[in-house]
């Protein structure tokens, strides 16, 4: 580096071809590295701020960048130019107040008047003043397609969507094929909820950048090949190519095709962890939550200390507190952050959070916020019904679509209230009180997968209703009869007893075996991969006929649920396992049950076997939080192999007792 520099100071005609050469290549990193030696001997050299600024705008650190225009802004005050460029940092850093006042300071200036105007009108979107942005654009020029856009942006700032659709479309026509242009046109597709051809036009911005731009490294990632960050970089934000994998994860994942949704993110140009956006922060939290909650806790918190962050992450982070019955902690955000509250929760969210926090220390108090909440809801959802019926008597297609629309909005927010009352009752074990719920529900909620759901569970712990739950658990399975493994495990498991239970051994049987069938060829193509849904079928069997006093034949139907150990030693499957063995434990410790050598013989090798395969399967899943009050036990002693060998040590003892 030192002799790169002492060149340049020879030849300042060959300085300054290297360095256009490397911002050309847009090599920015490298290039913020040298300008920033050079401004060390020479601070105020106006060529090299002036390039530094521009290598800090276009590797996003709008910050640095401002810094820099503004040390610019000082030198040559008169100079306009700079002074714009000075307030696009600003605005691209959210600091809008001080950025129009930066614009303010222009005067005077025929050619820089209009682009003026236009940052003016982005600024005072960002300040969401929308009757000065009406005002500012109406001073634009009307055949200018960038006044076009910007209508459009307006028009879904005010949630009208199919206007600004049309507005978008529009610019798309003229101006033929733009990646942020198109990009606005999927954007507007998907509040509209019209995923296919919000999807067909994401589809148009990857193809178009992994044809321009291969570069990118678009995919590979999810492919496995190791490849270093492409970084922020002005061919990156010009492709639009990180908002359409942003944009198509939040599609598949609104359609619960979970797998797809994260595939989509991991298939986005890869970039260092520092260098992602908000945006891909927040969906990345999301997304993976059941999986890594303690690193998506963390980037939801991280993003709440930032301004701006994604408007849905306040809500997010609450909802998903809730979710892991954290209230107190959810409690705590909200009482920090009032400001935020009025902003980004309805009035229905936070009636419903308030509920769910409320619940913990007043369970009667709750159920009566959520059942006037409940009330509301079933008042909007018969206006929404009798909407749609007018609509179909009078052949209004496109009403029939809104009515609908409104409909199932009115269910989604409906059904949270439903199932976070009869977890009430849930939680006391009146499954009788929980039926007659789901039973006042029914008109509404009738073809509701949650609610089917929920209702079957509720039939099935009743235990002298598995015919009743029988019915609505195949309504679940029969719609994914043909990809039986996108069903979850525990509702085949529920089913296969229930057919048990009602003497239906033919069905239960013939459903396993679908099951190992499907499981069998997912093996042949995934060799790697852990299936566990026959396992759980036949591990809750077993624990059935454990129930019932008849271990020796439970057991071994477990044991044998969990070869090969390999693909089938789990933390869950092991959880579910060792209850079984620790319920014959106590029944052989109060001499209730009499075992066989061989078949103490048989749990010893058992235990050998998940002894040789549980090293690496830990015992308990990741917690998103420590508690601190309950004493942790050491790491080596979370792992099937310490728990193994403890349950060895037990049944050894009891049989030579």
């Amino acid at each position: 580096m030192t002799n790169f520099i002492q060149r340049i100071h020879i030849r300042d005609g060959e300085y300054t071809k290297i360095i256009y050469t490397m911002i050309k290549e847009q090599r920015y990193t490298e290039t913020i590295q040298v300008l920033t030696e050079l401004l060390s001997s020479y601070s105020e050299s106006r060529p090299c701020l002036s390039l530094l600024a521009h290598c800090y705008f276009y590797t996003q650190d709008f910050m640095a960048a401002a810094e820099c225009y503004e040390k610019l802004v000082h030198l040559c005050p008169d100079e306009s130019l700079y002074k714009l460029c000075y307030a696009q940092s600003l605005h691209q850093a959210c600091m809008y107040q001080e950025a129009w006042n930066v614009c303010s300071s222009i005067v005077n200036h025929p050619t820089l008047e209009l682009k003026v105007k236009k940052l003016q009108a982005a600024i005072k979107y960002g300040l969401e003043d929308i009757v000065a942005v009406k005002s500012l654009i109406d001073q634009c020029e009307s055949d200018d397609i960038d006044t076009e856009v910007n209508l459009g942006c307006l028009l879904y700032k005010e949630e009208e969507y199919e206007k600004a659709l049309k507005k978008f479309l529009s610019a798309l026509q003229i101006s033929g094929f733009k990646p942020h242009l198109s990009y606005n046109v999927a954007l507007c597709y998907y509040k509209i909820k019209e995923y296919a051809a919000s999807l067909k036009h994401i589809a148009d911005i990857i193809e178009q950048g992994i044809k321009e731009h291969p570069e990118l490294s678009v995919g590979m990632t999810t492919e496995g090949i190791e490849v270093r960050s492409v970084g922020n970089t002005l061919t990156l934000h010009e492709t639009a190519l990180t908002e359409a994998f942003n944009l198509k994860a939040a599609i598949e994942y609104q359609l619960q095709n979970y797998d797809a949704a994260r595939e989509a993110l991991t298939d986005m140009p890869p970039r260092s962890e520092e260098e992602l956006d908000a945006v891909t922060l927040h969906n990345q939290a999301l997304i993976n939550m059941d999986t890594k909650p303690n690193e998506g806790f963390e980037k939801l918190q991280f993003l709440l200390q930032q301004n701006p962050f994604p408007p849905e992450t306040f809500a997010n982070l609450l909802l998903l507190y809730c979710k892991f019955q954290y209230y107190d902690l959810a409690a705590d955000v909200l009482a920090e952050n009032v400001h935020l509250t009025y902003k980004y929760l309805t009035p229905y969210l936070y009636d419903f959070l308030d509920a769910l926090i409320t619940q913990q220390t007043a369970p009667e108090e709750a159920y009566r916020k959520l059942d006037d909440l409940a009330n509301k809801h079933c008042e909007i959802l018969r206006k929404a019904t009798k909407q749609v019926q007018e609509a179909r008597l009078n052949h209004d297609d496109i009403a029939v679509k809104r009515a609908v629309t409104d409909y199932d909005e009115a269910l989604k927010r409906y059904v949270p209230v439903l199932m976070s009352q009869a977890k009430i009752y849930w939680d006391l074990g009146n499954y009788v009180q929980v039926e007659k719920l789901f039973r006042m529900s029914s008109d509404f909620c009738n073809d509701h997968d949650i609610w089917r759901l929920n209702v079957a569970h509720t039939l099935f712990m009743q235990k002298n209703k598995y015919t009743e739950a029988t019915s609505f658990y195949e309504l679940i399975v029969n719609k994914n009869y043909d990809k039986i493994l996108d069903v979850s495990a525990i509702v085949l498991a529920n089913l296969c007893v229930s057919y048990i239970m009602t003497n239906q051994n033919g069905a239960a049987e013939e459903l396993m075996k679908k099951i190992e069938k499907e499981e069998e060829t997912i093996a042949i193509e995934e060799q790697d991969k852990k299936l566990f849904h026959l396992c759980i079928v036949n591990m809750v069997i077993g624990t059935l006929y454990c129930s019932k006093g008849n271990y020796e034949f439970g057991i071994s139907r477990v044991m044998k649920s969990l070869e090969p150990y390999n693909k089938k030693l789990g933390t869950d499957t092991w959880f579910y396992a060792k209850r079984c063995f620790l319920s014959l434990l106590e029944q052989l410790a109060k001499q209730l049950v009499v075992l066989k050598d061989t078949t103490f013989q048989e749990y010893i090798q058992f235990f050998e076997q998940c002894e040789i395969y549980g090293r690496d399967v830990p015992t308990s899943i990741e917690q998103p939080f420590d508690i601190n009050e309950i004493p942790m036990l050491p790491q080596g002693k979370q792992t099937v192999t310490y728990e193994a060998r403890y349950l060895k040590a037990l049944f050894l003892k009891i049989q030579m007792s």
